[in-house]
């Protein structure tokens, strides 16, 4: 990937006021990994005003930034965005203004590089969109779900957007296909919940009264002879949290291969599905220029669909 050649001068822009000096440089040296703006940060290589900074430096409107040239060996840099790929992203924009962007991420795609991960969404939606100055992700999605997440396309709108987070202004729902009958009765799991080291430095997370309080409503939308199709609704925003807490009220995801069981691969290969069926369907929010409430949803693709096809066919079977 090139990189530049010279030093290069930036005056900071009123509009990136606040923006932390790391993110401020990954978008500006493109293809440069974390680890190295960071390690260019603490040698004092890029300077704001001539002075050394930290890598949490929030810069100010008018800032004179050093940004010093970069060569990057085809191992550092970040892959460049495939044409497929490419395509495939440009086409799963559901909304955009000024403001923000959602986007109906597909299942497999990390949201960000990192830890073997050469290219994320945010990076390759960086590249796709290199005409835009500023573009930041407000919440994460894991690498297998599918479905609505939101991007902020100014620091304004990132900083309300976030507190709006916070604020639990947000609502997530999600689909999610489960092993078993869930009992239309059960809409609620409260269950606290920790994360642990599951051994080769793998993250997972389990339901233990040591862990964070942790919230999900459940509805069921279709059953089927031995699995249901569940809308799930986050109340917190824990790791893995749908999935743990499916598992906790006996209905673990099918596709997951990291909380599922032998019985749900044997439903999921039934149904053909191949991946984890968790689906972020549907994302409201208040809009951050006028606070009005937009509701965006994400449909599920054609294999997703395929899948609850198979499951409504087998249905019929059993009547």
């Amino acid at each position: 990937m090139a990189e530049g050649q010279s030093v290069q001068w930036i005056e900071v822009a009123p509009e990136l006021a606040g923006q932390r000096i790391d993110n401020f440089l990954r978008t500006r040296l493109k293809g440069a990994p974390k680890a190295l703006i960071y390690r260019i940060v603490r040698k004092g290589e890029v300077r704001v005003n001539k002075k050394r900074i930290k890598v949490d430096y929030r810069l100010q409107a008018g800032d004179l930034v050093r940004v010093p040239p970069l060569r990057l060996s085809p191992e550092a840099a970040v892959q460049e965005v495939s044409g497929n790929l490419r395509e495939v992203l440009a086409g799963c924009i559901v909304r955009e203004t000024d403001d923000f962007m959602v986007i109906n991420k597909p299942s497999g795609l990390a949201v960000h590089g990192g830890s073997g991960v050469k290219i994320g969404l945010i990076e390759a939606m960086r590249q796709i969109r290199d005409e835009l100055p500023f573009l930041e992700l407000v919440h994460r999605l894991d690498r297998d779900t599918s479905g609505c997440i939101l991007l902020a396309k100014t620091r304004a709108a990132l900083l309300q957007l976030n507190a709006d987070l916070k604020a639990h202004k947000m609502t997530k729902l999600y689909l999610a296909l489960v092993e078993g009958r869930w009992d239309s009765r059960r809409d609620y799991v409260n269950a606290p919940l920790e994360r642990y080291d599951g051994g080769n430095g793998e993250r997972r997370v389990r339901v233990d009264e040591a862990g964070k309080t942790a919230s999900t409503r459940y509805a069921v939308r279709e059953a089927y002879p031995s699995m249901t199709l569940v809308e799930a609704e986050p109340i917190t925003g824990r790791t893995h949290q749908i999935r743990v807490h499916s598992v906790h009220a006996g209905h673990p995801l099918l596709g997951d291969t990291k909380y599922g069981t032998e019985r749900g691969n044997a439903l999921a290969k039934k149904v053909g599905l191949e991946r984890l069926f968790l689906h972020a369907a549907q994302l409201s929010f208040p809009d951050p220029t006028d606070g009005r409430t937009v509701t965006v949803r994400a449909p599920l693709d054609k294999r997703m669909k395929r899948v609850l096809a198979n499951a409504r066919e087998l249905g019929a079977r059993h009547d």
